[in-house]
């Protein structure tokens, strides 16, 4: 009766937690998104029947929370136990995305006349994958939720044991977000959320109408994940990229309650600060995670380049994606600079057909596509940031920092990038 009684006692614990976990999701939800501002709104016009509902969302999502910790099923769980439903949950996922994969080669087969009946079969068993996965979904989440605050917990990102705010995803169809940047320089100006199940036409036809109508440079893309609390994260079967974002979108709600995360939209440095930060740690987070629970996951370490041999000299070099987008990058900022804004519109065309040949499906390039991408400014090769020197005193300041704790806690309590260029060259 003892032991009955703790078990009471610890569920009715976690659900007051998640109780609090809510309205601090409503928090974190309304800092998430854009200010209203005039362009803002007049973009809306074109999307306002077409946006995402983030509060239906968000209460959705709590619910499910809220009944996986009533049953807290995974901390009964052995760890092999635990790291097999975690594998399950994948292949599961997978499964269904190899049937929805031939689903659409029939319905694109001219040679099959009658699509739905030649589907039947398939579509059932698509239907019955579903329903497994609903089944194990909030499970395998909470078990990757709790290694993830568990390796977080260990590197210094936890109070008292316990990250705030606890570790928290759910795995769903993401929003796709429509991107604005002015034609005449690179940098976000909105950012909208709109339902995940639009159609490429569709995103063409609204960019197209924004973009005659305003003025601006518009793009609709796709992302992997949203900082809201839960945090929304898309269906993988990867789970290194899996483990990455849910550790990237949690580090966005750590920072969202300090001071670099609560100036997200103040600036555009600030936002690259944001990004970069998050990517850098939720790509040590959720290497951490993959060596400790899922070795077998772990990619294999990069081989340094062997020296060619004599009679390969001879062979073209492979195309280098990162460093074809920074130099993309570099000459549209200075044809923009100049003024020249239809000629660097004209250039990136030409550059995105150059993307194109050498395997790199990009749909449209222009200033959107940069003012998104650019964020991102992890990587050393610069890419789509170009000569940006925000992602690399980022960058440094990682480097400079004996621990990612260290480096975190230092940067979440910055409110310019003037702060962060005078952090980094006290250590120089």
């Amino acid at each position: 009766m003892v032991e009955s009684g703790a078990m009471r006692t610890g569920s009715i614990k976690q659900l007051l937690q998640l109780l609090l976990v809510v309205l601090l999701g409503i928090v974190l939800l309304g800092s998430s998104t854009l200010p209203p501002g005039d362009l803002t709104e007049r973009v809306r016009a074109f999307t306002r029947n077409q946006e995402f509902d983030f509060i239906g969302w968000t209460l959705n999502a709590a619910r499910v929370k809220l009944a996986q910790a009533a049953l807290g099923t995974e901390r009964y769980l052995s760890e092999e136990e635990r790291h097999q439903l975690v594998v399950d949950y994948l292949r599961l996922v997978l499964n269904i995305q190899q049937a929805e994969y031939q689903l659409d080669e029939i319905y694109a087969d001219p040679n099959i006349g009658d699509p739905q009946a030649a589907s039947a079969q398939l579509r059932q068993e698509i239907e019955d994958l579903h329903r497994q996965r609903d089944q194990l979904a909030p499970l395998a989440e909470a078990i990757l939720q709790s290694q993830i605050g568990q390796v977080a917990a260990e590197v210094g990102l936890a109070v008292g044991g316990q990250t705030i705010p606890p570790v928290m995803y759910h795995s769903t169809p993401l929003p796709w977000a429509l991107i604005i940047s002015p034609r005449n320089t690179i940098r976000q100006e909105a950012d909208i959320s709109l339902e995940p199940d639009l159609t490429v036409d569709q995103h063409a036809r609204l960019e197209d109408q924004v973009d005659k109508n305003l003025d601006v440079s518009s793009l609709v893309v796709g992302i992997g994940g949203v900082g809201l609390y839960p945090t929304m994260v898309a269906q993988t079967s990867n789970l290194n990229w899996l483990s990455e974002v849910v550790a990237h979108e949690w580090v966005h709600n750590f920072l969202t309650l300090r001071p670099l995360g609560i100036n997200y939209l103040t600036s555009p440095e600030l936002r690259t600060m944001n990004e970069t930060a998050a990517s850098i740690a939720g790509k040590e987070i959720g290497q951490a995670v993959l060596e400790r629970y899922y070795p077998e996951f772990v990619p294999p370490p990069e081989t340094e380049q062997t020296v060619a041999e004599p009679e390969a000299e001879s062979e073209p070099p492979a195309f280098d994606f990162i460093k074809e987008m920074r130099e993309t990058r570099v000459a549209v900022d200075r044809m923009l600079a100049e003024g020249q804004i239809e000629e660097a519109e004209d250039y990136m065309e030409m550059r995105r057909k150059l993307f194109w040949d050498n395997g790199y499906r990009i749909r449209k390039l222009n200033q959107a596509y940069f003012a998104f991408h650019g964020a991102y400014a992890d990587h050393p090769g610069g890419g789509a940031a170009g000569e940006d020197p925000v992602g690399a005193a980022v960058r440094q300041l990682r480097a400079q920092s004996p621990s990612l704790e260290a480096f975190l806690k230092r940067i979440a309590w910055m409110s310019s990038f003037e702060q962060l260029q005078r952090a980094v060259n006290e250590q120089d």
